[in-house]
């Protein structure tokens, strides 16, 4: 039987314990929806493949995206970018934030006119979820611009779109239970709710 592969590239939200994992999976969303997938359709055959790396940004994937997407022949590439590009922003409050949102439109078009280009895989993006579990700090206030070019994109390739970043608000204006451990990186729950968004999405292709 021929397995269909799942490929979830990424940061360090996506990466979390990949490396450590015998299973090269980690502890992040791709775990949960993983095992959820294997118990779920267990007459498929699935290969699920977590291509996460902390501390990257748009850049980062661009350089290493012929070897770590184009080359594996995804039949799914699930896309997760842009917190730290928001970082990268931040620390260097002299240049203008046009330069940078103009820089990750450029080159996430580019990696998704890639896989069009040469793989046969469906596409799936996630927004960038929080920086703060507060819905308006200075950290949201400049997400949001990356958001709305994630939603762009979307449109523009018809890709599937995960809504990831009002999710996350929309349960911080009413939810108790942490989803960061720092504002950043996910508990257990941020996963289970990226995991959930991920499959609500997803189902139809699965």
């Amino acid at each position: 039987m021929t397995k269909e592969s799942l490929l979830f590239i990424g940061d360090s939200i996506t990466e979390w314990g990949r490396f450590e994992d015998p299973e090269k999976l980690g502890d992040s969303y791709v775990r949960l929806l993983h095992d959820y997938i294997q118990v779920t359709y267990p007459t498929k055959s699935y290969k699920i493949i977590n291509k996460g790396i902390g501390g990257n940004r748009v850049t980062d994937l661009a350089a290493r995206w012929e070897e770590d997407v184009i080359q594996q022949k995804p039949d799914i590439v699930s896309i997760y970018i842009g917190i730290n590009d928001v970082w990268r922003q931040l620390d260097n409050p002299q240049m203008k934030q046009q330069v940078f949102h103009e820089q990750y439109k450029e080159i996430y078009r580019d990696l998704i006119e890639q896989v069009k280009e040469k793989t046969r895989a469906k596409i799936i993006l996630l927004e960038p979820t929080v920086i703060e579990e507060v819905v308006s700090p200075k950290g949201n206030e400049m997400l949001k611009p990356y958001v709305e070019i994630v939603r762009e994109l979307a449109t523009e390739y018809e890709t599937l779109l995960v809504p990831t970043h009002d999710l996350f608000l929309d349960y911080l204006k009413v939810g108790k239970y942490p989803l960061t451990t720092d504002g950043v990186h996910l508990t257990p729950a941020g996963n289970m709710l990226v995991a959930k968004a991920w499959l609500q999405v997803a189902k139809g292709i699965l």
